[in-house]
């Protein structure tokens, strides 16, 4: 059995619906773009018919001149979890390194994580410009070659930020946390994920707020021994052999 005596705790958080109320990637679509075409195109994702990477282009391209004013405002009906901002404050005193791992679009995590005073953590998710004709360009920069699940791997972010003295924690909502989560020896779910978990036998707390987060969180920052999850180590040496 391996137990660690260290509290190197690496959390990763993902961000549509997990520290936002709502998914924006998704209600950006149906708000600005051909809801039925949004909604057809979301759920070829979910079947498995397009990728993250195909299913950004094709939503992208349902927008037709986007209105940035409009945007902003419809930001501002969208709030984040009542406890995330306590969650990072409990985490900093603790030294928890904190990264929010996104497969959605910079342009709207970087307004609302400035808004609500969060932007100075590490932030790893897909990128958008407008072209000269005004049209939505997604950008994939942290791909994996030999998997086109996602367009963001969150996995390689893990793999890459922690080491074997490291406690590492997921936290997360949806389809696109499931890999990520797998690398990890401890798992916060709701919706999506929560329903992967059980579906796989990955063990799993089930949170509906930061608030019941941050209390397990230190409940296990408090114990004198933590045992790391075995299936998660050897998924993350297995990512390590593959390179």
């Amino acid at each position: 059995m391996n137990y660690n005596h260290q509290k190197n705790f690496k959390i990763y958080i993902d961000f549509d619906g997990t520290i936002t109320t709502k998914d924006i990637g998704e209600h950006m679509f149906l708000e600005f773009g051909d809801p039925a075409k949004s909604r057809e195109i979301i759920s070829k994702w979910l079947t498995g018919d397009y990728n993250s990477k195909e299913v950004w282009i094709k939503l992208c391209e349902t927008i037709k001149n986007f209105d940035e004013n409009k945007f902003d405002t419809f930001l501002e009906n969208i709030s984040i979890d009542p406890y995330f901002i306590e969650f990072v404050k409990f985490a900093k005193e603790k030294n928890f390194v904190l990264t929010i791992l996104s497969d959605g679009l910079d342009y709207y995590i970087n307004k609302i994580s400035k808004r609500e005073n969060f932007s100075d953590l590490s932030i790893y998710c897909n990128k958008l410009i407008f072209d000269a004709d005004g049209k939505l360009c997604p950008q994939f920069p942290y791909t994996d070659e030999e998997c086109n699940k996602c367009a963001n791997c969150k996995r390689n972010h893990i793999i890459n930020s922690s080491s074997d003295d490291d406690i590492t924690i997921y936290i997360g909502d949806g389809w696109s946390d499931t890999c990520a989560a797998e690398h990890c020896d401890f798992i916060f779910a709701k919706r999506s994920l929560l329903r992967y978990c059980e579906q796989n036998g990955v063990p799993y707390f089930q949170f509906e707020d930061f608030s019941d987060v941050k209390k397990i969180v230190d409940q296990l920052y408090n114990k004198k021994k933590i045992k790391k999850r075995h299936q998660a180590e050897l998924k993350r040496k297995d990512a390590y052999m593959q390179g």
